[in-house]
């Protein structure tokens, strides 16, 4: 009977018993939980920023303070990785095509690569390790010197005086080095083209063009294009998050703030990776 019993229950309840089962199990580890609080202080923080979005006009001279930090101190290195990303991939793809005479093919590949994926997530992960180590550091100095309780006291608000306008500053400065990242790397893409795979400049730029022309339903601009801006626009916003959070949580001296920055930058990149997925699931699918 009891074995009966337990066969007639439906496979959704063994689904159901199992992740309780292992949900109980991590919940007893301690990486586990930490990494739980971590996740909801940053979403915590995040919910606080949105609700502070009417403060910017105050902050104003920060935020434009911000935006130059993360994009005119970081525009060099994004035209650099992106111009040699577009010859990378204009190499490794170029020399399989050759192979099946499809070589002609090579802007449509390298113009779409870069709009959708490789521009996005280049300037992503540079500055997740420039801009958004450099936000943790400088926060995490701050909790451990004792900066932030000091603002806490004076009834400051934190979030609106620090937090916001960095990260609304990298959420608009993500989009903006993501474009000169997808051109420098057609760009790229071309002279590799040209000089070493035999296409000429008029085809290599007649399909990087035809391969953007597709609009999206609702927004009158390529989808790829859009796309790409979108997934940068959210990427900006999580490594600003994941940065301010691991600032300000901070502790224990220099050594806090050290373990606090590479925190930051590891989540900053592990994030970009799990939203990019998503995005473009959600974007593509």
């Amino acid at each position: 009977m009891p074995c009966a019993a337990l066969d007639s229950l439906p496979k959704d309840a063994w689904i159901i018993a199992l992740a309780l089962v292992l949900a109980y199990l991590l919940w007893q580890r301690k990486f586990f939980r930490d990494f739980c609080d971590e996740t909801a202080g940053r979403l915590l923080l995040l919910a606080a920023v949105l609700m502070r979005l009417h403060h910017l006009p105050r902050r104003m001279r920060w935020f434009k303070s911000q935006m130059f930090s993360a994009g005119i101190g970081n525009v060099h290195v994004v035209l650099l990785v992106g111009l040699f990303i577009g010859m990378i991939l204009a190499m490794q793809t170029g020399v399989e095509l050759a192979r099946f005479g499809q070589q002609d093919q090579l802007g449509f590949l390298v113009s779409t690569s870069m709009a959708r994926e490789m521009g996005p997530f280049v300037t992503a992960i540079i500055l997740a390790a420039t801009f958004g180590s450099a936000l943790a550091a400088e926060l995490g100095t701050m909790s451990v010197s004792d900066e932030l309780t000091a603002l806490e006291v004076l009834s400051v608000d934190r979030v609106s005086f620090l937090v916001l306008p960095r990260v609304l500053a990298l959420m608009v400065m993500c989009p903006m080095l993501t474009i000169f990242c997808d051109a420098v790397g057609i760009l790229g893409g071309g002279f590799i083209s040209v000089a070493q795979l035999n296409v000429s400049w008029g085809m290599y730029w007649d399909t990087a063009f035809s391969a953007l022309q597709t609009k999206a339903q609702f927004i009158p601009i390529p989808k790829d294009v859009y796309a790409g801006l979108f997934k940068s626009f959210i990427f900006g916003g999580l490594i600003a998050i994941v940065s301010c959070s691991a600032g300000m949580a901070a502790q224990g001296g220099a050594l806090g703030v050290g373990r606090a920055t590479s925190r930051a930058v590891r989540d900053s990149i592990i994030a970009t990776i799990i939203a990019n997925y998503f995005l473009t699931w959600m974007i593509y699918s």
